[in-house]
């Protein structure tokens, strides 16, 4: 017989990617997790996890598991809590959108959408979504995709790369590409809610380039409006352009982002993929 703990052992491993962060996170020595684990693949006669020296992925069995031991997971909750799934009872998709995802386009899905459940957003970076989907706190989200994660149902939306982004006004602005040598003196302003800020950190310091900061905020929307003010300039994904922002290549940084959907197996139980809701996101 399968216990509890042993559901919790394994979610724990799917959810951080990593043994000793997943004892961690509930709490009980590796060697007990690693004891767990175990035991639950020779009760079930097959192996969960492929291991491997950056993380451990699921095997087929583990895959056939784990939509299992997250139902599992959800019934022993809401027992707990002594009340039936909000979610079901009152007609409500929990939605979860990174924190980076364009505003505008949120905007647009949401307007143009009629269906009769009601929607809950939850703003988050893409760490903290993952968490919320592998607790169920959330049916779906968007957020960034990649390849080979095969802990939810995931659905692509588009690719974007990431450019310099600053005033149309800028004696820049008409550039296809722009060097980062050439703006070492211009004022930058600090996406701080950008996954890419260290990896832009390093570009410009392995070229030599420190440029001024004119602001930091994790506001995107004020900081895109203090670029198209001229008060300074970024690096943020195309997405994040539009009337007043010019978006140049930033030369020799040729880093992209794949944003999409992701599903927990609760929500196409009760909604499927292919719900109104995830469709308007599928064509903004």
């Amino acid at each position: 017989m399968i216990s509890r703990s042993q559901i919790r052992q394994f979610l724990a491993v799917v959810d951080t990617g990593n043994f000793t962060r997943a004892a961690t996170q509930i709490n009980v020595t590796q060697p007990t997790l690693s004891a767990g684990i175990a035991e639950l693949e020779k009760r079930l006669g097959s192996k969960l996890f492929e291991r491997s020296s950056r993380r451990v992925e699921l095997t087929p069995a583990g895959n056939q598991l784990l939509r299992h031991a997250r139902a599992v997971e959800r019934e022993f909750r809401q027992a707990e809590a002594g009340i039936p799934d909000r979610s079901i009872a009152v007609k409500i998709i929990r939605l979860g959108v990174l924190t980076s995802f364009a505003t505008r386009l949120l905007e647009s899905a949401l307007s143009s959408y009629q269906g009769v459940e009601r929607v809950e957003i939850m703003e988050g970076n893409e760490r903290e979504l993952t968490s919320a989907l592998s607790q169920d706190r959330i049916d779906a989200a968007v957020t960034i995709l990649h390849a080979g994660d095969s802990r939810f149902t995931q659905t692509s939306l588009n690719v974007e790369r990431y450019c310099l982004a600053m005033s149309d006004s800028h004696p820049l602005a008409g550039r296809e590409v722009v060097a980062a040598d050439e703006i070492a003196d211009e004022p930058m302003i600090a996406r701080r809610s950008c996954e890419m800020l260290a990896r832009t950190s390093r570009h410009f310091t392995e070229r030599g380039v420190r440029p001024p900061f004119s602001f930091r905020s994790v506001n995107d929307d004020r900081a895109m409006a203090l670029v198209r003010a001229g008060a300074g300039i970024t690096v943020a994904p195309e997405s994040h352009g539009g009337p007043g922002i010019a978006m140049p290549i930033l030369e020799g940084f040729t880093e992209t982002r794949e944003v999409g959907l992701c599903f927990t197996a609760h929500c196409i139980d009760q909604f499927g993929t292919e719900h109104p809701l995830f469709q308007r996101f599928r064509h903004i």
